[in-house]
């Protein structure tokens, strides 16, 4: 199948259709003479060229532009905006110089590169703020209330900082996030007083691992924190601005949808309609939110594609077959068009109610191309509205990119489009058109279409899910076709009519239908995801798997040829690498409080001077570990005493987490490993991991090597970003750090006992 395009002859038409008349079946191969390369040769040229046809090359170019971002987030310091913009606006000039020429596609890839690596070093000039790099235990600020999330056990809220208060010097933060008791969340829009405790923005609890620091950099956030005492509101100094107010009208109409919700539902039935109306999703219980994310259905709580698709659909048809009982209109009036528009207007709507996510825009975007398309008489599903969306979301906010929102959502659609585009049409046509044929295999073909795009769906998003929560979902196909019709056909449009009516206070049966249908949804999760092997676990593995399988997907996505299989051996060689990346054998935390240790039995064992349940709970699930944060076997073969802990790591080394300086001494002459906050003897045999090393290069990996141990940081020496800055001093580059973690030491063979690791009180 090809699309439309304009030939070099300026003549419209299909330009690069494969196959080629009268030559091989779609998907087939041209047959190959053995014993000579020449056919093959040919055959790959053909393929070639009918990928490089009329048409076929916008598809290409938000994967240029997302590769161009993907540079911008991969570089060890910040780059010049001047250079970046420069080359970028030379190479679209050239690219438009060269636009009849022979390297016009390849001038124009990297022109896209170029632009969005220039547009995500500019938007990130352009947001440029403040980052707390220390604790401020005690700081007075007094700001403008932007956002509040009501939580399961606590709320939180962002504060536009209009003034702050310190005994240190910190530099000026522009907005904070700050947790408070439950039901204490002072309202959108009003001015407070407060005395909060502030925090550095989370990094990576692990290397590889996800960067809250720079979602919350990106979303001009600096610190983050609870409040001490009581939040007073007073009379703001100044106003707080149009999209202050703004922000307050939207929060207050969310408020009292969830406030109509909650008349009718209760529990986790009035949180879950909530969060797919309004967004808000924080409030669900933890097990049914484990339940949705084990069974596959997690996807029905973060609006995206779907829900919009849903609401437009919804509106498209109900305005459209209301007109349609007017024969007058229907005769003299574009009604379709009309109920396109109207369809764009409430997907607008619910995007802005349900706070405009990353999702939520790039469904948005995708739908209103479609309706536009419509309105326009253009084809409307093509991989041209996915391109167009794609780029769209990445020009307005291009750290998306690596978002697992946006890698799951586009990969998702994409597939979805390949499907309709390539397979659904042979799937669904049929040489018996009759009446009769068509009711009996209407519901055969429904139930088909519903299996496939699931099926492709959940797929096209495993490499991601794998990667950001180290999980697959082996149930999500069975999950996705029992609840999703019932949500479909009852929960979304039920809270639609119940939105509509709740003017007029006739929402009340909405709500209770909507509810009839999120108990159902309940169900299916809870009991697809007690099902024996419900859970898949996956091991932490490195971006170049994820990278390799994102590749994959593109080309069986977007080739057309025979090609496209080269995507799916590129899935194959990312699942290989990905299941057999070795797992670390010593975790640190970037406080040094926290230290995981591979014992013989081949699980982690924690030793720890403090607790953290959230971190614990990340390790765990890197390690594809089925244990809590709360499990006793974690502190098996753990000794632990006033001055610090020890555990016997790999190769029958040990490791030992010193709190007190009088334990360093034995621990430099029996450990491998120290983890330390306390100053370590200058001759010292054992490798130490002190605090000055933590506070410079973050949480740490080690794996155990022939003299000591490979060290991986979530700061190797060099790197500098705004939402990660170096600390003073942070110049040791990676290959000095390793030197120094696997410097030779006394063989292990005779270890001594864990007593003589024990210090006196």
């Amino acid at each position: 199948m090809a699309e439309q395009g304009t030939t070099p002859g300026g003549r419209r038409g299909y330009a690069g259709t494969w196959p080629p008349r009268a030559a091989a079946p779609v998907g087939g191969y041209i047959p190959v003479r053995a014993g000579t390369w020449r056919p093959l040769v040919e055959t790959l040229r053909q393929w070639a060229r009918a990928e490089a046809g009329a048409g076929r090359l916008f598809p290409w170019v938000p994967v240029a532009f997302g590769t161009g971002i993907a540079f911008y987030f991969a570089a060890e310091h910040e780059p010049v905006l001047s250079v970046a913009a420069t080359v970028a606006i030379a190479l679209c000039l050239l690219a438009l110089l060269l636009r009849r020429h022979r390297g016009f596609a390849a001038v124009v890839m990297l022109a896209a590169v170029a632009a969005g690596f220039a547009t995500a070093t500019w938007k990130t000039a352009r947001i440029a703020h403040g980052v707390l790099a220390r604790p401020i235990y005690s700081v007075a600020l007094t700001g403008f209330v932007e956002t509040r999330d009501v939580r399961e056990k606590t709320d939180r809220f962002v504060l536009r900082v209009v003034s702050m208060e310190s005994q240190r010097e910190v530099p000026k933060l522009e907005r904070v996030r700050l947790s408070v008791k439950k039901g204490t969340a002072p309202d959108v829009g009003s001015f407070v007083e407060l005395k909060a405790r502030l925090m550095p923005p989370l990094g990576p609890q692990r290397p590889g691992s996800y960067d809250f620091g720079r979602d919350l950099y990106f979303q001009g956030i600096g610190a983050s924190g609870f409040a001490m005492g009581a939040v007073k509101t007073s009379e703001p100094p100044a106003s707080g601005g149009l999209m202050l107010r703004y922000a307050a009208f939207m929060q207050w109409l969310r408020d009292a949808i969830d406030a109509r919700i909650r008349t009718t539902l209760d529990g986790d039935q009035r949180a879950i309609a909530t969060a797919l109306l309004t967004g808000r999703r924080d409030a669900i219980t933890t097990p049914v939110n484990d339940a949705m994310f084990i069974s596959g259905l997690g996807h029905v709580l973060s609006i995206s594609g779907y829900h919009m698709a849903v609401v437009a659909g919804v509106v498209f048809f109900t305005i459209r077959a209301l007109l349609a009982l007017f024969p007058a209109l229907t005769a003299g009036h574009p009604i379709k068009k009309w109920a396109a528009a109207a369809a764009l207007v409430a997907a607008a709507f619910y995007l802005l109610l349900s706070g405009a996510e990353v999702a939520t825009q790039r469904s948005f975007f995708m739908t209103a191309v479609v309706l536009i398309a419509v309105i326009v008489d253009r084809r409307a599903i093509t991989f041209r509205t996915l391109a167009v969306a794609a780029l769209i979301v990445l020009a307005i906010a291009p750290e998306a990119l690596v978002h697992p929102s946006f890698q799951m959502s586009f990969a998702a659609t994409l597939g979805l489009v390949a499907l309709v585009q390539i397979g659904l049409p042979n799937l669904l046509a049929s040489p018996d058109h009759s009446a009769t044929a068509r009711l009996a295999l209407w519901g055969g073909r429904e139930l088909t279409m519903l299996m496939l795009a699931s099926l492709v769906a959940g797929l096209a998003t495993t490499p991601y899910a794998a990667f950001h929560f180290h999980r697959v979902t082996p149930y999500g196909l069975l999950a996705n076709l029992a609840a999703m019709p019932v949500v479909s056909a009852v929960v979304m449009p039920a809270g639609l009519l119940g939105l509509l009516t709740m003017p007029f206070g006739f929402d009340g049966v909405f709500w209770a239908i909507m509810g009839f249908g999120i108990d159902w949804m309940i169900l299916v999760t809870q009991w697809v995801a007690a099902l024996p092997g419900a859970v898949g676990r996956m091991a932490a593995f490195g971006v170049g798997p994820m990278i390799l399988a994102s590749a994959g997907l593109v080309l069986l996505g977007l080739l057309r040829t025979p090609l496209r299989w080269s995507g799916a051996a590129l899935l194959v060689v990312a699942s290989v690498w990905a299941v057999s990346v070795p797992q670390p054998d010593v975790l640190v935390s970037a406080d040094g409080r926290n230290v995981a240790v591979r014992g013989g039995d081949g699980r982690l064992h924690l030793m720890r001077s403090a607790k953290d349940a959230f971190l614990v709970k990340e390790w765990l699930a890197a390690d594809a570990d089925a244990r809590t944060a709360t499990d006793a076997s974690l502190g098996e073969g753990v000794s632990c005493d006033p001055s610090g802990c020890v555990t016997q790591g790999p190769g029958g080394a040990f490791v030992t987490l010193a709190t007190r300086s009088e334990a360093l001494t034995d621990d430099c002459e029996r450990a491998a490993l120290i983890v330390t906050a306390r100053p370590a003897p200058k001759d010292c045999a054992a490798s130490v991991i002190d605090a000055e090393r933590l506070r410079r290069h973050g949480a740490l990996v080690l794996r155990r090597i022939r003299d000591g141990y490979a060290i991986d940081a979530v700061k190797p020496g060099g790197i500098d970003r705004p939402w990660s800055p170096a600390v003073p001093g942070d110049g040791e580059s990676e290959t000095t750090l390793r030197a120094t973690a696997t410097a030779p030491r006394p063989a292990v063979d005779a270890t001594p006992a864990e007593s003589d690791f024990q210090g006196e009180d």
